[in-house]
C-alpha cells in the first residue's frame, strides 16, 4: 500500500504562498531570502527524498507550476522528478503539462484511496495546499515533512485550513538543515 507524504516548505507561521516571489504576493520570495545559505543542503535532502519515492501527487496549479520550472532542467533531482509517475487531482484539467502525468478526476477521497492501493512506497505531495487540506480532512495523509523557514510572514495562504475536528500529530523527527532551517517529520495519530 502506498504512503501519502506531504513534503513542503513553510514559514514559521505556516505560510506556503509564493515562496519564490513569482506570483506577485507582497510577502513572496521568502524561500530564497531566508533560506539562501542553507539551500544546497536542502536540495540534497529533497533529491534523496525524490529518489526514494514512487510517485508525485499534485493539484492542478502545482502541476503546472512544477512542469514550467522542472521540465527543462537536468541533473539527478530534475531527472527523477521528470521521469517519475505523477498524478494530478483536478476536475478541470484535460491534459497535464508535465511528463508522465495522469489526471485523477472524480472524488478526491476515492481517487487517492485507489492510488494508495495501487502503488507501493511513498507518494510525495509537493505544494498543493488545497489538496493537502482535503487529504488531511479525510485522514489520507500518512506523514508530513515540513521544512520550516525562519520567518514569520503574518499573512498569506497557510498549509492548513479549517478542519471538521482536531488532527493530532506525533513528532517522528526534528533536525536542522544547514544553519537555519528546521526539518520536522510528523505522523497523524489515528483514533486519538
Amino acid at each position: 500500500m502506498g504512503k501519502i507524504v506531504i513534503t513542503t516548505n513553510v514559514s514559521l507561521d505556516g505560510v506556503v504562498q509564493d515562496p519564490d516571489g513569482q506570483e506577485g504576493f507582497r510577502l513572496g520570495g521568502w524561500f530564497g531570502q531566508f533560506g539562501s545559505k542553507d539551500l544546497e543542503v536542502w536540495a540534497k535532502l529533497e533529491t534523496d527524498e525524490a529518489l526514494d519515492a514512487d510517485a508525485l501527487l499534485l493539484g492542478r496549479r502545482s502541476e503546472e507550476w512544477f512542469a514550467s520550472r522542472w521540465s527543462s532542467r537536468k541533473g539527478e533531482w530534475a531527472d527523477r522528478l521528470n521521469s517519475m509517475p505523477k498524478y494530478v487531482v483536478s476536475s478541470t484539467l484535460e491534459e497535464p503539462t508535465w511528463s508522465n502525468a495522469t489526471v485523477l478526476k472524480g472524488d478526491v477521497v476515492d481517487e487517492v484511496s485507489k492510488l494508495k492501493l495501487k502503488l507501493d512506497g511513498e507518494i510525495l505531495v509537493y505544494a498543493s495546499y488545497q489538496l493537502v487540506r482535503a487529504l488531511m480532512e479525510y485522514d489520507l495523509v500518512d506523514e508530513l515533512r515540513l521544512v520550516v523557514f525562519p520567518v514569520v510572514l503574518g499573512d498569506g495562504e497557510r498549509l492548513f485550513g479549517e478542519t471538521s475536528d482536531k488532527k493530532p500529530l506525533r513528532l517522528l523527527g526534528a533536525r536542522t538543515i544547514g544553519d537555519g532551517l528546521a526539518f520536522l517529520t510528523y505522523q497523524p495519530v489515528r483514533d486519538a
